[in-house]
């Protein structure tokens, strides 16, 4: 740890050094080329989110939405680049609209994003009534530019981790009188590599398995997108907004294996995989907003479509020493994925009190679709060669808020929202059906009061349902690079959860909050050994689990604003007594999991603008993260550090930045899972480390405005 932490602190005190030395012969014209005296905090801390506001700091000079995103406080990414806040899963919003993708999809979709077009980044642990249900929200908001005139920017980065990596980006924008368009293009070619250790053990006949592996990951990402929006008189609006976002892949992988029973050998293997596919999506939405200034009223509608495809083939080949001949066994698929919405909002005030009321609903259809077609010489009598799995569902939503401040002093929302789901799943060729349909009441609450202006506690209650995703449901077995099959689950059952959040702020900087959260149920990652095949799937876990977590944070800025500091760290404590007993992972030997966990974690984020008067921004980013996830818990804490510098060149309206990431330590994810069938093992060595050079040349005027939401809808938080 001081090898890491060194490094930062030491850049830290030679800028604030350097600064204060600097500043009795500063020049005022070069200070108000780059300088904000009034601008807000890097973080902010409100009482249903956490606020990364980012537009004006160095951490977005080459990086991605997606390279961000990891640095957010709050935020963590778990070696399956899925997205969690405070340890939980999250719903991904951009600019209020829901996003379609998740997991490596989302992750690439954002690489596409750049940085230089973020506002902000809001981390909404106690959502209102108005998102749909599936936890804490991240709502990814982009910059609005309507000054006159064309204006953009064009970027340029490499990027050498073990392998080499390119991407650029093209942004334009054009507002004329009461029209404005922005335009997106970007192209990435992203070369990355994973290695990973795997150790099992199965508790029948004590059989164990050890695999190495490395993976190489190549994809080629085209992007285009287009906003277009007609201000049709000074209360209403009207747009269209449409994305296309296209990835062509190719994999390779190398295996070995040993397997042992009751201590003796059995045999090894050497596995090679080599796959390639393509990705496609198309989003739409045309939207007409409503809004009304002065008597603060909005009425938002939107209506849209999606579709995403992937389309894979992919070839293994292993070669076991007791076999004479090599297995051989390939697999295609073509996942379709349709999506059909209409979404509306209404905000206003209520009579002279102050209070606000919202109400809206979505209607929500999908069509989804996953033939799997298996071939090779390596086909038994318990893998089906094909079949079609189905899905398709529609989800109807209404819900409602009021919020009224009381005294002066007492701020309060109560909201309701109700959601039914009907859906279908099924198989062609196996001829499996599951038809249900469910309907939830999701309330939330927020209070907050405020002592006097300096200090305030708030208290926020939400329960919230995780819906297991499309693909999660098909049971289609499919292998894996390392040996493993995988397949869905179709009795796969939703995971309702409470949380109650309470907050205490003082001095408007520092910031102490605790969260009580429980569950009764989930579905999380199991495995099971049939006819000689590790198996892999989602299934339904019963038990109450318990977190407790206690977090404490500040925010600070010094040396007339150019040095912003955020810190926040915290205690997580999870009780998985009754979780481990009812699904029979506790051993008599010990070797199961642990019923009560303790650790820590944080992140520190550090930005200083304009170094010596030269118009030169650093900063660094440090995370203390760790991966307990139901049933797979962390064997290590993982280290994540950033630190970038930026070289400013007004005159030209160039940017050139440098950025080292992870470079005193790589990240190691190194987790167990436990099942009722045994223990699995898996470090994976990430390749988010190493160097990125970054240039940026902009033209036009490049003032930014922030979108024209109201506070209403900013306290209510607000989404698609």
């Amino acid at each position: 740890m001081k090898k890491l932490f060194s490094p930062i602190a030491l850049i830290v005190g030679l800028s604030v050094f350097a600064q204060e030395k600097n500043d009795t012969v500063k020049q005022e014209k070069e200070i108000a080329a780059v300088t904000l005296t009034a601008r807000k905090p890097t973080v902010e801390s409100k009482v249903d989110r956490t606020v990364f506001n980012v537009a004006n700091s160095s951490i977005v000079a080459g990086n991605t939405t997606w390279d961000v995103l990891r640095m957010t406080p709050l935020v963590s990414i778990d070696n399956n680049d899925a997205i969690k806040a405070e340890g939980e899963s999250v719903t991904v919003y951009i600019n209020d609209r829901k996003s379609v993708f998740t997991g490596k999809e989302l992750k690439e979709y954002l690489a596409t994003i750049p940085a230089d077009n973020l506002l902000k980044i809001e981390v909404i642990t106690s959502p209102s009534s108005r998102y749909e249900s599936a936890g804490s929200v991240i709502n990814i908001v982009l910059k609005k530019r309507d000054d006159e005139g064309l204006k953009g920017s064009a970027t340029f980065n490499n990027r050498q981790n073990r392998k080499n990596s390119q991407y650029t980006n093209l942004n334009l924008n054009y507002h004329k009188k009461k029209f404005t368009q922005t335009l997106i293009g970007s192209y990435s070619n992203n070369t990355y590599v994973q290695q990973n250790a795997i150790y099992n053990t199965l508790y029948e006949n004590n059989k164990i398995t050890k695999i190495e592996s490395e993976s190489i990951y190549r994809n080629q990402s085209p992007s285009i997108s287009s906003t277009s929006e007609y201000e049709l008189n000074d209360k209403n609006n009207i747009g269209l907004i449409l994305e296309y976002y296209q990835s062509k892949t190719a994999s390779s992988s190398e295996a070995s294996g040993i397997n042992f029973m009751n201590n003796d050998f059995q045999d090894s293997y050497v596995q090679n995989q080599n796959s390639n596919g393509m990705n496609r999506t198309l989003g739409t939405n045309f939207f007409y907003k409503y809004y009304d200034k002065e008597k603060n009223k909005i009425l938002d509608v939107n209506i849209g479509t999606n579709y995403d495809s992937q389309k894979d083939r992919s070839l293994f080949i292993r070669d076991i020493s007791t076999e004479p001949v090599a297995d051989e066994l390939g697999i295609n698929a073509y996942n379709q994925m349709r999506n059909y919405y209409l979404k509306v909002d209404y905000t206003q005030p209520l009579g002279k009190s102050g209070a606000t009321f919202e109400v809206g609903g979505k209607m929500d259809f999908n069509n989804n679709v996953i033939p799997n077609d298996l071939y090779g010489n390596n086909l038994d009598s318990d893998l089906r060669t094909n079949d079609i799995f189905h899905y398709s569902d529609n989800i109807n939503s209404l819900y409602a808020n009021y919020s009224r401040t009381f005294f002066k002093k007492l701020e309060t929302r109560i909201g309701l929202r109700y959601e039914h789901i009907d859906f279908k799943v099924r198989q062609d060729v196996a001829g499996t059906y599951r038809k249900d349909s469910y309907g939830t009441f999701l309330p939330n609450l927020l209070l907050k009061y405020s002592f006097s202006d300096k200090y305030d506690l708030s208290v926020t209650y939400n329960r919230n349902i995780w819906r297991p995703w499309y693909s999660e449901f098909n049971p289609f077995l499919i292998p894996n690079n390392d040996g493993i099959y995988t397949r869905g689950n179709m009795d796969l059952e939703p995971n309702p959860s409470d949380r109650v959040v309470m907050k205490l702020g003082v001095f408007k900087k520092y910031f102490l909050s605790a969260r009580y959260m429980f569950t009764k149920q989930d579905y999380w990652t199991t495995y099971d050994y049939e006819n000689n095949k590790t198996i892999s799937y989602p299934g339904n876990f019963p038990g109450k689990v318990e977190k407790y977590y206690l977090f404490a944070s500040t925010n600070q800025t010094f040396l007339k604003n150019k040095l912003s500091v955020n810190v926040g760290f915290g205690w997580y404590y999870i009780d998985n007594s009754d979780f481990n007993s009812r699904n029979g992972l506790n051993k008599e030997d010990g070797s199961g999991p642990k019923n009560y966990i303790s650790y820590w974690g944080g992140s520190t984020n550090l930005s200083y603008t304009n170094l010596f008067n030269k118009n030169i921004n650093l900063s660094a980013w440090v995370e203390l993260s760790n991966q307990n996830n139901g049933n797979s818990l962390a064997n290590r804490t993982n280290v994540f550090h950033n630190i970038s510098v930026t070289k400013i060149f007004p005159k030209t309206q160039m940017e050139a930045s440098i950025q080292l990431m992870n470079i005193f330590q790589r990240p190691n994810f190194d987790t167990t899972t436990f099942s009722s069938a045994g223990t699995f093992r898996n470090s994976s060595q990430s390749d988010w480390y190493g160097v990125s050079l970054t240039f940026v040349k902009r033209f036009g005027n490049q003032k930014v405005k922030g979108n024209t939401k109201t506070d209403v809808e900013k306290g209510g938080g607000g989404g698609k």
